[in-house]
Formats: structure tokens, sequence, C-alpha cells
């Protein structure tokens, strides 16, 4: 089987690593990096993952470059790696090279931010491609060095992907076949792809602690850090209690899309729930959101996106972080837009999306355009 990956970040890398564990997986790494694709052409160096016990995982993937007729060439399943702002670009740029003789398995890690409808539009002429996506990431990944090693933090006990609604049965037997083969952990089918778009994620979590630290009345509002932190480890006692109030606008989202659909998506549990049966043990106190988040050891040592202060001494946060580019202007704008198509207030989510496009003064503005125009009406 030929996996290609698109995307040689910390997901993509790591993805690599342990698909090449597998025996008789072929990888294929996709990147625009040609740095990471010439450090591969060079030479035999092996790509590696260090584990949470410091256990050394080495592959040397089988091909990774910058073509995308040479990395898609023949390709079974493509796992799609890159932030969402990047994917509407990149779907575009593999449609012309996805094979057209077989099934190819089109699906995105973690697959939020509405990506059955963006790769539903972007691969229109493509009818042999299934669209897939995972509810999460099936590893915490971070300290890359792009094209030699990452870390392996907490692993998911259970995987859950979904279909476009679009495809059959037999193709969603054929998808978790293929991914019980590539990954440890046992692989389960949801019912509806919005189980996946609202599932509790980045886009309720990065922006409520962001609005916590440097919004209205913040501590670090206008003056910078005076040292790095950690996004949970550090997590503020309001930024919880936020990030509780969003989470509880975007249970309303889900229920009212059941009521319009006449689905059942009880699957997208509370975001203090969800993180419970994700990382269990690792999880030294769950009694609070808060308590949760600051001592889940899969979460230890992610650091906050912070840059040097170009105006004088500490940090300040990087704007150029997938916490706006992603997590803002697609995944809180896609709730947004949701929220206004099923008449749901959401005051916390609508307050921390403001603010944030506001703060950064460059990202793109309105609805996002691959939402369908008659959702939810004739969905």
């Amino acid at each position: 089987m030929k996996v290609t990956i698109c995307g040689a970040g910390r997901t993509g890398h790591l993805n690599a690593v342990l698909f090449k564990q597998v025996p008789g997986i072929e990888v294929s790494v996709l990147t625009t990096s040609n740095t990471v694709a010439g450090r591969w052409a060079s030479g035999d160096d092996l790509w590696q993952a260090q584990t949470r016990d410091d256990h050394i995982l080495s592959a040397r993937p089988d091909h990774v470059g910058t073509d995308p007729a040479k990395a898609l060439e023949n390709a079974d399943m493509v796992v799609i790696t890159q932030p969402a702002q990047a994917r509407p670009a990149l779907l575009h740029r593999i449609a012309p090279h996805l094979p057209r003789d077989k099934s190819v398995y089109v699906g995105a890690i973690p697959g939020f931010c509405g990506f059955d409808w963006l790769a539903a539009k972007a691969l229109s002429g493509c009818e042999n491609v299934v669209i897939w996506g995972m509810k999460d990431v099936p590893h915490i990944a971070f300290d890359l060095v792009a094209g030699q090693k990452v870390r392996m933090g907490g692993a998911k006990a259970e995987l859950f992907v979904a279909l476009h609604r679009r495809e059959s049965a037999a193709s969603g037997a054929g998808l978790t076949a293929m991914l019980n083969r590539l990954y440890v952990a046992p692989v389960t089918l949801l019912r509806d792809y919005l189980e996946i778009t609202l599932t509790p994620g980045n886009a309720l979590m990065h922006p409520a602690i962001l609005y916590t630290l440097i919004g209205p009345g913040a501590p670090f509002e206008n003056r910078p850090f005076n040292e790095p932190l950690c996004w949970w480890s550090d997590c503020p006692q309001a930024g919880a209690e936020l990030l509780e109030a969003c989470d509880a606008e975007n249970q309303a989202i889900r229920q009212a899309s059941e009521a319009r659909l006449s689905i059942d998506l009880s699957s997208v549990k509370p975001l203090q729930q969800e993180l419970v049966e994700a990382y269990g043990n690792q999880i030294a106190d769950d009694r609070t959101l808060y308590t949760l988040l600051r001592t889940n050891r899969a979460y230890a040592g992610i650091r906050a996106p912070l840059v040097a202060n170009p105006y004088g001494p500490g940090l300040i946060v990087d704007r150029e972080s997938r916490a706006f580019h992603e997590d803002i202007a697609f995944g809180q704008a896609l709730l947004v837009t949701m929220a206004e198509r099923l008449n749901v207030a959401v005051p916390a989510i609508a307050k921390t999306y403001q603010w944030a496009r506001d703060y950064h003064g460059g990202l793109a503005d309105g609805a996002l355009d691959y939402v369908p125009s008659d959702w939810p009406e004739a969905a």
C-alpha cells in the first residue's frame, strides 16, 4: 500500500516514521520545502521520532519531494497534514496528479475546519476520490527539526474517522481496514462528518487562551511576556472559564444541527469529557477543565507561540501562528458561519473571533467560500 503524506511538519514527519514501521507500506512525502526535499535526496539520512520514554524510532521515507506528480504516483491513500489555511491551494495543486484508475482515499489529519466540504469542492472532477477525515491527531508531536527528527507526545487510545456524506459503506470498510493497518490504536468509523467538524478542539481552545492572556483587560494586553510559557501547563483560570463558555456554545451548535438534520451527533461530547476519554491516566487531576489542562502529561511542554519583541525586551504573540491563521480564520470562522445558519447565539465564540481578527489585522474576512450555500437545508 502506498501512502502519500502532504506536509513534512510535525504530524507529517511523525506519521511518515510510524507508517514505515509497518511492513509493506510505501511512504511518499510531498513537501513545499526544497531544503527538506534536498536533504532527503542527497543521501540516506533517516527520519527520527523520539518517544515519550526516549526510545528513538527511525525510518527513511521512500520519497520526499516537491513535485506532486512524483509524490502521488500510484498512491492508494493521501494524508493531508498541512494546516487548514494551506489546504485549499494544496488540493487544487494535487487534483490533476491523483491516480484515476482506482479508488484513492484523500483525507486530512485532523479533519476539522470543514475539510469534507473543502475537498468536495476542490476535487469535484475526481469521481474516484474517497473523502475522509480523522477526528484528531493520533499523537501529539512537537520540537520538530524539519527532515530530521520530532518528539512524540501523548497518543490517543482510539481513533475516529468519518467520510463525506456522499461516500458508500464499502468505502467506509476500505478506509478503516487501511487505517487499522497503519495505526496501533483501533480506528472507528463515525456516522456523520459533522462529528468531526464539531469536535471541540483548537478552534475553541487556542483563541480562548489568547483572549485571556492578551485580550481586553488581560494581564499581557499592553506588555510583553518576560519568559516563554506553555499553552496548557500555564493555562490561566480565566482561560479555562472562557473555554468552558465557548464549549457550551459549540454544544448548542451540535444540538441545533441534530434537530435540523435529524441526525445523531452524541459523539460530540463536552471538551472536558472528550479530553478525559482521549488521554485517561495521562491526566493527573481531571476534577475541572482548569486542573485537567494544567495536569495533562500529553500536553506538557507544548509552548505558546511567542517570538522576540521587535520593539524592546521580552516576548510577544506570533501573529504568524496557526492559532490565528488556522484556528481563528478557518476554525472559528466556520463555527460562526454554522451558528448563523442555524440561528444559534454564540456570544463567547463571536467575542473571541472578532477580537482576534481585529488584533491580528490581516485575517481573511467573511464566511468560508466552500461551505455549501444551501447548508443546512439541503444536507
